[in-house]
C-alpha cells in the first residue's frame, strides 16, 4: 500500500512558475513508476508526466513539452511536477499516482496501469 499526498497548489497568474510535490509513504518509492494527471471542472481526467522508476525516461503529451517537467528524489520519496509558464488553461485538480513496475525505464501513460493515486491538489491560474 502507498499513500501519495500532494502539495505546493494554490492561485497563480499566467506566465508563473509553479512546483508541485508528491510525497509518498508506505511502500518502496523507487519501486514505482510516478505519474501526474489532471481533471477540470467538468472534463475528464488528462495524462499529464510520467517517469520511470529508474528517474531516466520521462514522457509527457505533445501539448505540455516544453513547460513541464516531471522529476523525482527516491531519497525523499517525492516526485515533482515544475509547471512553467502556465496558462488558464492549466487550470484543474492535479492528482499524483504511482505504478509498481517491471521494468526500471518503463513509463506509463495510460490512468488504468496506476496503482495509487493521492487526493490532489488545486492549481488555479487566472489571466
Amino acid at each position: 500500500q502507498v499513500q501519495l499526498v500532494e502539495s505546493g497548489g494554490g492561485l497563480v497568474q499566467a506566465g508563473d512558475s509553479l512546483r508541485l510535490s508528491c510525497a509518498a509513504s508506505g511502500h518502496t518509492f523507487s519501486l514505482y513508476i510516478m505519474g501526474w494527471f489532471r481533471q477540470a471542472a467538468g472534463k475528464e481526467r488528462e495524462f499529464v508526466a510520467s517517469i520511470s522508476k529508474s528517474g531516466v525516461s520521462t514522457y509527457y503529451p505533445d501539448s505540455l513539452k516544453g513547460r513541464f517537467t516531471i522529476s523525482r528524489d527516491d531519497n525523499k520519496n517525492t516526485v515533482y511536477l515544475q509547471m512553467n509558464t502556465v496558462k488558464p488553461e492549466d487550470t484543474a485538480v492535479y492528482y499524483c499516482a504511482a505504478d509498481l513496475a517491471a521494468t526500471p525505464h518503463g513509463i506509463s501513460r495510460l490512468e488504468g496501469s496506476y496503482d495509487y493515486w493521492g487526493q490532489g491538489t488545486q492549481v488555479t491560474v487566472s489571466s
